[in-house]
């Protein structure tokens, strides 16, 4: 019975729409509207209740620094300037360990760049080891010289796939971008361009004037 009950037409119940008399109020607030608005209604009537509560508990004692040396700006607290917050001698110290931490990451830049060189000019030199075959007599020899010929053909420059062709122009344009990154560095922090003198300014960077 139920899959005949089921079976059967039924009429579409639709929600009611605004009445013709109340049309200037808007479309009909719907059940799924009232949601809404009812939770918002109750959070908003939650963190009322929170702060009331907080205030009635309020100790008339309490007081931190802040409440002196902030201000309000259109109701939102902002901490006042604080001058003369480090010493002379702290924040030399810092500026020495910022320039230290610069150097070092200058140094780990200059060991990809090497490691990136090296492994690129070994891609376009190409292989340079390799085997030596001994034979008994000629006929050996040139059975070993044919057989080397056939199987070790070194692919030319125009019959490189193209997505190795990719990688090594993505590769060249990474090396370029860290050789400009540690020039810029260099320009940055001491007023040159040698990259290689970044190292011997180092000693004279991490020494403290007194």
């Amino acid at each position: 019975m139920s899959s005949l009950r089921n079976s059967m037409p039924r009429r579409a119940h639709r929600e009611r729409a605004q009445p013709q008399s109340r049309k200037k109020f808007g479309i009909l607030e719907k059940h799924k509207d009232y949601v809404v608005r009812a939770k918002a209604f109750h959070k908003k009537e939650e963190t009322i209740r929170k702060l009331k509560e907080k205030a009635a508990f309020r100790n008339p004692d309490e007081f931190y620094f802040k409440m002196i040396k902030s201000r309000t700006v259109d109701g939102v607290h902002k901490p006042g300037i604080e001058e003369n917050k480090y010493s002379q001698e702290e924040l030399m110290l810092m500026k020495t360990q910022d320039i230290g931490y610069i150097l070092q990451k200058v140094q780990s830049e200059k060991k990809k760049i090497e490691r990136l060189t090296a492994e690129l000019h070994s891609i376009d030199n190409g292989p340079s080891n390799g085997h030596i075959y001994f034979a008994q007599d000629r006929e050996e020899a040139k059975e070993v010289q044919l057989h080397c010929s056939k199987s070790n053909n070194v692919l030319a420059s125009g019959d490189i796939p193209d997505n190795i062709r990719r990688k090594t122009a993505a590769s060249y344009r990474d090396l370029e971008a860290r050789r400009n990154r540690v020039l810029s560095i260099g320009e940055n922090l001491y007023g040159y361009g040698n990259a290689e003198g970044i190292t011997e300014k180092r000693s004279e960077a991490q020494t403290p004037r007194r």
